[in-house]
C-alpha cells in the first residue's frame, strides 16, 4: 500500500513518517566497514573504553550455545570465512521522535543486510532483503513457526536473535555475528567520516522528503547534477528519496543505496580515512554508542574485530559485491510484496556458500542507476581503417567453426540478480514524469 504524504511541509514535518525513514538505514556497507576497520585504531587509544561501551549494550544471539566458551583469536586477520547480519528496526526506541515521529505500532526489522566474507579473505558479499519478502520464519521467543510471512515480522518474534535464526534459515548460512543499528546511526556516521561524494546524472527533487540541515533546520531534498559530498541530514534526505530518482519506485531506492554503499566502502579503504586517526576514532564512538548500535556478544570483543578488519582490509574494490536479494513482485497471492525467485536465490546462496567468485550477468544494472559516464576515446588515435579492395575470404560451410574452451577458472556468471561492485562508480538518474 502506498504511503500518503503531502509535497509541501505542514505542521507535522517534524513528524515524517517512519517507515520511509527505514530506508534509509540499508548501510551494511558502513557496520562491515565501520565496526571492523574503524577498531583496528582502538585498541592503540583505550580498547577497555570501548570493550566495556558495547559489553553492556550486547545482545546474545545464540542463547541455546551458552557455556560453549571459545578462546578469542589472536590480533591479526581472523582465519577462515564470516558472515554479518546488520538490522535496522523502525519505530526502534532509540530513534529521534522530533525527526521520525513518536513509536506508533510494532517494530519491524525493515532493513536486513548479510555479509558474507570468503574463507580465504578475498571476496565479500552484501545480500540486501527486501523488507517485504515472503518467506517462512521459526518458531522464536515470541512467536510460532510461519510458513509465509514478510521478514520484517522477525524482530517482534525475538529481536535480533530471531532476526538471526530467520535470515540463517533462509539462507543456509550460519551467522556468526550481528549488528542492530537506529536512524540515527546514519546521520552520526556519516558526519564522522566526512561525507559521502554522490553523482547524479541530472537535477534531484523530491518534495516528499524533509531532512534537518546542518542547522537543524527542516529542508526539502534538491540536489544539482554532478557530484555532491553528502553528509548528515542531507546524506539521510537522498537515501530516503523515492520520488526523486529512477521509476519513482523502492526498488530505485534501493539502487540508491547502493550506489551510497560503494561510494562509503571507497572513501572507508582510502588513505583519506585509514589513515585519519581522527576519523577512525570518531567512528568507532558512533559504534561503541548504545543510542546507534547494539552489537551481538560475539562483536563485543577488541582483538575479535580488529582480526575481522585485518581481513576485511585485504579484498579488492572489485572483489566487494552488493547484491539484492532476488525476487518477484508479481505473484497474485502476495499484492505489493516481495516473493522470492527461487532459482536465482538457490544459485546465490550456493556460490556464497561454496565461497565461488561470481561476476553479474548484463542485466544486473539496478533500474535507477547507471554506470559513470567514461572519457571518450583518444581521437589521436583512430581506429585502423581496413582496405576496401581486398575483400575478406568467404567463410567455407564445410570446414566447422572452432567454439573457444570455456576458462575453466572465470567466475560464474550470475543472471537474474541485481548489484554492482564497490569498485563500479554509478549515477543516479532524476526521476521524470
Amino acid at each position: 500500500m502506498p504511503v500518503k504524504t503531502s509535497p509541501q511541509p505542514t505542521r507535522h514535518a517534524r513528524n515524517p513518517n517512519a517507515r520511509a525513514w527505514s530506508r534509509v538505514l540499508s548501510l551494511v556497507g558502513i557496520v562491515a566497514a565501520v565496526a571492523l576497520v574503524s577498531t583496528v585504531s582502538i585498541a592503540a587509544v583505550g580498547a577497555w573504553t570501548f570493550t566495556s561501551k558495547v559489553e553492556e549494550n550486547a545482545v546474545d544471539i545464540h542463547p541455546e550455545q551458552q557455556g560453549d566458551e571459545q578462546a578469542p583469536p589472536a590480533i591479526g586477520a581472523l582465519e577462515g570465512g564470516f558472515n554479518v547480519l546488520v538490522v535496522a528496526a523502525d519505530n526502534d526506541a532509540n530513534q529521534s521522535q522530533d525527526l521520525y515521529g513518536e513509536r506508533d505500532g510494532a517494530t519491524l526489522n525493515d532493513v536486513n543486510m548479510l555479509l558474507h566474507v570468503s574463507q580465504d579473505h578475498k571476496t565479500a558479499v552484501a545480500v540486501s532483503f527486501p523488507r517485504d519478502l515472503i518467506i517462512a520464519h521459526p518458531e522464536c521467543e515470541k512467536g510460532d513457526a510461519m510458513s509465509a510471512a514478510p521478514i520484517n515480522e522477525a524482530w517482534g518474534r525475538g529481536g535480533l536473535p530471531c532476526v538471526v535464526a530467520t535470515v540463517s534459515e533462509l539462507t543456509g548460512l550460519d551467522i556468526q555475528y550481528a549488528v542492530s543499528m537506529t536512524f540515527d546511526a546514519v546521520i552520526a556516521l556519516t558526519d564522522a567520516i566526512g561525507g559521502v561524494p554522490i553523482c547524479l546524472t541530472g537535477r534531484v527533487t523530491d518534495d516528499n522528503v524533509v531532512y534537518p540541515d546542518e542547522n537543524g533546520e527542516l529542508q526539502h531534498l534538491d540536489m544539482p547534477a554532478g557530484i555532491t559530498e553528502v553528509k548528515g541530514g542531507l546524506a539521510a534526505g537522498f537515501l530516503r528519496s523515492r520520488h526523486g530518482v529512477g521509476d519513482g519506485g523502492d526498488l530505485s531506492r534501493i539502487s540508491s543505496q547502493q550506489q551510497y554503499l560503494s561510494s562509503l566502502v571507497r572513501k572507508m579503504k582510502s588513505n583519506d580515512t585509514l589513515g585519519d586517526f581522527g576519523k577512525l576514532y570518531s567512528l568507532a564512538n558512533v559504534v561503541a554508542d548504545p543510542k546507534y548500535f547494539t552489537l551481538s556478544t560475539s562483536l563485543t570483543k577488541v582483538d575479535t574485530m580488529v582480526s575481522m578488519a585485518q581481513a576485511l582490509r585485504t579484498i579488492d574494490l572489485n572483489n566487494i559485491t552488493f547484491v539484492q536479494y532476488p525476487g518477484t513482485t508479481d505473484d497474485p497471492d502476495y499484492p505489493g510484496k516481495v516473493v522470492p525467485t527461487v532459482d536465482a536465490a538457490d544459485q546465490l546462496f550456493a556460490l556464497i556458500a561454496a565461497d565461488q567468485p561470481f561476476t553479474l550477468g548484463a542485466d544486473s544494472q539496478p533500474v535507477g542507476s547507471t554506470t559513470e559516464p567514461t572519457s571518450p576515446a583518444d581521437p589521436a588515435v583512430p581506429e585502423a581503417p581496413t582496405d576496401p579492395t581486398v575483400p575478406e575470404a568467404p567463410a567455407d560451410p564445410s570446414v566447422p567453426v572452432e567454439t573457444p574452451a570455456p576458462d575453466a577458472g572465470a567466475p560464474a556468471v550470475l543472471d537474474g540478480v541485481t548489484g554492482s561492485t564497490a569498485l563500479q562508480e554509478t549515477c543516479a538518474i532524476p526521476f521524470e514524469d
